[in-house]
């Protein structure tokens, strides 16, 4: 289920519930003039992403399981730890969830939680063996969980859509430079990858032209993704070998909590951009335990 990840996706969350205007919920909290029930669509949101990117991964390796046997045979499947079965079982049984929970909050969110899950199948079983559509289904995937954050209220999703493609251009860039983590890769593969980085920045800081966007309680986070993901990602286009590209791969999933909490500190202020941050030490040390890529 790679735990590391799924903090990442609690992140986007985090983020689209900021970019919807919900986390003023919180500082009425800190005065007294909110309670704890008031966050409980959050709670369903969390709990929905958790089920819906931990079902991706799952069939992921579900979909895997044969390449696996030669390429990686010490995944739980192809090491018989877990049969195909259950793990198609327990991908099932995570969707299920992640649909139920968002639904709690909204038909909207219902509905992009459906989307989600049939985005991330297509991913699994078709999209990531190309080249093209692999980057483009993958970013689509963590875009929508973005704007999942967002549903928690549905009114605004209309108005901060656009959000959702920083995400579709960062994960992008991450897919598109993880397909030569195996065999290694081509350097125009990470030239693109860093483009593409380049464009996520440029997007970042663009928002600051947003009436209610703070460009300067961003500034410091995008300094600190800037600092951690390009010199790996230029690493790994200047020597596509294996090794470094699995550890761009793995910082610039990681770094997606930075990313968030850029884009959360600019809707919602320092404070909480540092909140959103705070997983990130926590998604750190789960990746010392967890694959992450």
């Amino acid at each position: 289920m790679r735990p590391a990840n799924i903090v990442t996706a609690w992140a986007d969350i985090l983020v689209g519930f900021a970019a919807s205007g919900a986390a003023i919920i919180l500082n009425k909290l800190i005065n007294g003039q909110a309670s704890f029930a008031d966050l409980i669509p959050l709670g369903w949101l969390l709990l929905a992403t958790t089920g819906l990117y931990g079902g991706g991964i799952v069939f992921n390796d579900v979909f895997d399981a044969e390449l696996d046997s030669k390429e990686r045979p010490a995944r739980p499947i192809p090491s018989d730890r877990v049969s195909r079965q259950n793990a198609t079982l327990l991908g099932s049984i995570l969707f299920v969830i992640g649909i139920v929970a968002a639904f709690q909050v909204s038909w909207l969110s219902g509905i992009i939680a459906i989307f989600i899950t049939f985005a991330a199948l297509l991913y699994d079983a078709i999209a990531k063996h190309h080249p093209f559509f692999g980057p483009l289904n993958m970013g689509l995937c963590r875009g929508s969980n973005l704007l999942l954050g967002v549903s928690a209220v549905p009114a605004v999703v209309g108005e901060r859509w656009y959000l959702a493609l920083i995400p579709v251009f960062y994960i992008a860039a991450i897919t598109a430079i993880s397909q030569g983590e195996v065999h290694g890769g081509k350097k125009i593969t990470g030239v693109l990858a860093l483009l593409l980085i380049a464009i996520v920045l440029t997007a970042v800081l663009g928002l600051g032209f947003l009436e209610n966007y703070t460009l300067i309680a961003a500034l410091p986070f995008a300094t600190l993704l800037a600092i951690q993901v390009l010199p790996n990602f230029v690493k790994a286009a200047r020597e596509p070998v294996p090794e470094k590209i699995r550890t761009a791969v793995k910082v610039g999933v990681l770094s997606l909590i930075i990313l968030d909490a850029t884009v959360a500190a600019g809707f919602a202020g320092l404070f909480y951009g540092l909140l959103v941050l705070i997983l990130l030490p926590v998604s750190m040390k789960l990746a010392q335990i967890f694959a992450v890529t």
